[in-house]
Parts: structure tokens; sequence; C-alpha cells
């Protein structure tokens, strides 16, 4: 498998709101906090492929739901850190990318996804 990009992610925790859980998983895996809400999707999902269920996830799930949340970066890009010392890093290294490019750049099983995202949050940026 290749290298792929990706948006920062994560999970929800209990009752947490969305766009709540979304600026808590931005902040612990870039350390960005200077953002303003623009958006988000509708719940959207995918299927893992054939040859991955059962291995991926420690063979837990098949697939997942998501929720993706549109954020205007404020900050200066000094304030984003993907290798926090003490923390184990969820990403190799940070880039930015044009919206448009998100489902040529990601792993192919998510591309529908990523076009569904783009297509959503279009209207918002800019």
């Amino acid at each position: 498998m290749g290298k792929w990009w990706q948006m920062p992610q994560g999970g929800i925790d209990g009752d947490e709101d969305p766009v709540a859980a979304a600026r808590r998983e931005l902040a612990e895996e870039t350390h960005v906090s200077s953002v303003s809400y623009l958006g988000e999707t509708d719940w959207l999902t995918y299927d893992l492929p054939a040859e991955l269920v059962g291995k991926a996830w420690k063979g837990r799930y098949r697939g997942q739901r998501l929720k993706f949340v549109a954020f205007r970066f404020e900050g200066d890009e000094a304030e984003i850190d993907v290798d926090e010392p003490g923390h184990e890093p969820e990403f190799s290294a940070w880039r930015w990318e044009r919206l448009e490019r998100l489902p040529a750049v990601v792993v192919p099983f998510k591309r529908a996804v990523y076009e569904a995202v783009v297509k959503a949050v279009s209207s918002l940026a800019g």
C-alpha cells in the first residue's frame, strides 16, 4: 500500500457533540485550535475492501460512519505540530491540499466518501 493523505479524524466520546469532537481531535492530532466553524457534512459511510475485513482495526469493524466538519484555519502555520514529544504521532507529516484534489490523494476505498465531502463543503471554502 502506498502513502496516502487524510484529514485529521477521530472518534466521538459518549454524548459529545460532533463539532466539539472535531475541535478536540484536530487539537490532539495537530495542535491546531485557531479555527472557526464553517459547516459539516451529513453522516457518510464506507465499507472496507474484502481483503481488509478481519484484518484492519484488529478485525473489529467492517467500515466506518463519518461526519466531516469544515473549519477555517486562522492561525499561523507555526501552530501546526504533528510530532509532539511523548505522544504517538498519528501523521508522519502534514501538508495543505487543495479541496478538489482530496479524492485523488486518499486511500482508494475512501474516495467516494471524500468526493461527497468535497461536494458538501466546496461552497464553504474560499
